[in-house]
């Protein structure tokens, strides 16, 4: 039995590696392997949070690469209630700009070869995934957005893919019209294990780029790795002010 417990889970995307310097991590031992990395414990208010950044400390550990399966498990032999999960992702919409947030709403899964489920034989389970993403979890992000004066898209479908590579022009206009508003490596499986562990989660995503430019508009350039690199630094403390913020609601 675990002897550590938190009421609130954060998991950092690319450039989100802490939420505060000085913590208390520990390793939590899971059945599916190693966790990205040590989970840092603090004290927010009168919660107890457990942060882990996805790709590792130091983004040691691509989109295909990380155990979701070690990760979920993790937080939840730590009791969470509650899972804030920001990302990066790049916009298939004209409308969506870099430096917006969306509060997604609904997935579409291109991924392959990733341990996406902990039901395996013979414990099969035919789990309901048509909500994804918790409804209340989704009003507090876009109430306290709306407060921090943040441009926040309520809703919106991300399609993931497996990385590391960004999409082909061809790509990005498939996904477009499947009817997906934002390209992400790493929402599938983490959202739909949440599920399974009946763990509420909520996905920030924050607009780094435009993915392959946008059809008709070449002032659109595909997305550079420096570009996202540029919009991250930009928006990282605004990312952390909408968690504190959401945490203390909660």
């Amino acid at each position: 039995m675990l002897y550590y417990k938190a009421d609130i889970g954060v998991i950092g995307g690319s450039g989100l590696y802490e939420l505060y310097p000085d913590v208390k991590k520990i390793d939590v031992d899971t059945p599916y392997g190693k966790t990205s990395d040590a989970i840092s414990l603090v004290t927010v208010g009168d919660k107890k949070v457990a942060f882990m950044p996805r790709h590792g400390k130091d983004h040691t550990l691509n989109p295909s690469e990380i155990n979701y399966r070690a990760n979920i498990d993790a937080f939840a032999q730590l009791g969470i209630r509650a899972l804030i999960s920001p990302c990066c992702v790049g916009s298939l919409r004209p409308e969506i700009a870099p430096g917006d947030f969306v509060v997604t709403d609904q997935f579409i899964n291109m991924t392959s070869g990733r341990k996406d489920t902990f039901n395996e034989s013979p414990n099969v389970v035919h789990l309901s995934s048509a909500d994804p993403y918790d409804p209340g979890l989704r009003q507090i992000a876009l109430e306290e957005a709306e407060k921090l004066g943040i441009k926040t898209h309520d809703g919106g479908t991300v399609v993931v893919v497996n990385g590391p590579r960004f999409s082909t022009r061809a790509e990005s206009r498939m996904f477009a019209m499947m009817g997906a508003d934002v390209v992400n490596m790493t929402q599938y499986p983490e959202g739909y294990l949440c599920l399974e562990k009946g763990i509420p989660v909520v996905n920030i995503a924050l607009i780094t780029d435009y993915d392959a430019g946008l059809e008709g508009r070449p002032d659109i350039k595909p997305v550079q790795a420096e570009d996202v690199v540029r919009v991250l630094e930009d928006n990282n403390d605004r990312v952390k002010q909408l968690i504190f913020k959401m945490i203390e609601r909660i």
